[in-house]
């Protein structure tokens, strides 16, 4: 039996009307839509990627400093794992709290005034004297990080409807390099001058930034709309279940991050112990193998505006779990790590890009809701995929690893086979043909 991918599920006139209904909405819902080219250059669309890059960074940099942050403020260990749980703590209310204000006023000020509160956190951080303080700071800059996501969703809505895909695929490009390099920046900026540095580095890189965003972003104009604050923040939940497109794609990346985070939360374990006995800067460096992931992503990008999404997303979520053939091989040679880290990348950051890329056809005008939604998904499968695989590891080594992970490769697989007809057409098909 043959399955086409790409087919269009079967329904009624009824979803008829919704198919035609969404097309109109993909083409009103960017100002842009109906000009021959969007106002995204080549230099605005490299300002977004580096931009989101640094913003995301802001929120990992303390991962490698936290032995170096609890010894110079004289923090216990217990005090100083929750340094990073205060910044994912804010970075999950401000993707609820914050991001869908995007879609109620002006995203070009929005996104330039949260960049320049994030100058004011960071410098706090920098400064800070007591672990109150640096906590507080801490969650701050993880509230005001999800700018990363504002970004994204700020690009999609300028994008032309025929390279929207593409353009999420390169701002996520310089997303995923943000995340890989922030370890490395952090840890060789605190064996230069100290911790302290990383934060003031970054903050007047930051305030650099928002100068250069105040100047180059298109103008855009306010969103319509007649919801109130509480109403749009309610609304991601009928989001949630008016769109089926949103429902499958944020299932698949809670799945998806939930299978990277299985990989990477433990494998400083393993790499710092013997055979290998790395040093936690070069497992760091390590982690820039996964930078393949970012050109993945671009191509992604132009693959779903081509119609090719779902498979795309087949054949990506299927090297993700092959990945874990070459990633259990590991007690062999660390080679095979490297391979299957860069497969597995690859396979994340395409399914990421078209996700993104399919949600944002539906519903153009809550393209800042619809990121919020899906966001919380990607971090609600990271903290459990994070949280469970250390155990797992403590248990069962680097082989029940191996074997969680690739048991949930399998399950996103299959439930991503199973929801190939629950998917609107117009969320599959190719732009240039959604535009007729």
């Amino acid at each position: 039996m043959t399955i086409d991918q790409d087919a269009p599920p079967a329904g009624s006139a009824k979803d008829g009307v919704r198919l035609h209904s969404a097309r109109e909405s993909s083409l009103e819902g960017s100002e842009y839509s109906g000009k021959a080219n969007s106002p995204l250059t080549r230099a605005t669309i490299f300002l977004f990627a580096v931009a989101s890059g640094l913003a995301v960074a802001n929120a990992y940099f303390a991962h490698p400093l936290l032995d170096v942050m609890a010894d110079d403020l004289k923090l216990s260990r217990t005090v100083a794992g929750l340094i990073v749980g205060a910044t994912q703590l804010g970075y999950g209310l401000g993707l609820i709290l914050l991001v869908p204000l995007g879609d109620l006023i002006d995203r070009r000020k929005f996104i330039i005034v949260q960049s320049l509160l994030s100058v004011a956190a960071l410098v706090s951080v920098g400064l800070s004297s007591s672990a109150a303080m640096l906590l507080a700071s801490m969650a701050a800059v993880g509230f005001l990080a999800v700018v990363t996501q504002a970004l994204v969703a700020y690009a999609a809505s300028l994008a032309h409807p025929t390279e929207r895909g593409h353009i999420v695929g390169m701002v996520t490009s310089g997303i995923v390099l943000g995340i890989l390099l922030a370890r490395s920046v952090a840890g060789t900026l605190t064996d230069l001058s100290g911790w302290r540095t990383v934060y003031i580095v970054s903050a007047v890189l930051t305030l650099v930034i928002a100068l250069l965003l105040c100047r180059a972003l298109p103008r855009q104009e306010k969103p319509k709309g007649g919801l109130s604050y509480f109403g749009l923040i309610r609304s991601l939940g009928t989001l949630l279940v008016e769109e089926p497109v949103l429902r499958i794609r944020a299932i698949i990346a809670m799945l998806i991050f939930a299978n990277i985070t299985t990989l990477l939360a433990p494998l400083v374990l393993p790499l710092t112990a013997p055979p290998y006995s790395l040093s936690h800067t070069e497992v760091g460096l390590f982690g820039l193998a996964g930078a393949a992931g970012a050109f993945g992503a671009i191509r992604a990008g132009r693959w779903a505006d081509r119609g090719y999404g779902q498979r795309t997303t087949g054949i990506a979520l299927a090297l993700m779990l092959l990945a874990w053939l070459p990633i259990s091989m590991l007690d062999r040679s660390i080679l095979w790590l490297i391979l299957g880290v860069l497969v597995i990348d690859f396979g994340l950051q395409a399914t990421h890009v078209t996700n993104q890329g399919m949600i944002y056809r539906v519903r153009p005008d809550a393209q800042n809701r619809l990121t919020a939604a899906y966001m919380v998904f990607y971090s609600i499968g990271s903290a459990v995929g994070s949280s469970t695989s250390t155990i797992i590891y403590a248990h069962a080594g680097w082989t029940g690893v191996c074997i969680s992970g690739a048991a949930i490769s399998l399950a996103t697989l299959l439930f991503w086979a199973l929801t190939l007809r629950a998917t609107p057409e117009v969320a599959t098909q190719s732009v240039d043909r959604a535009t007729i």
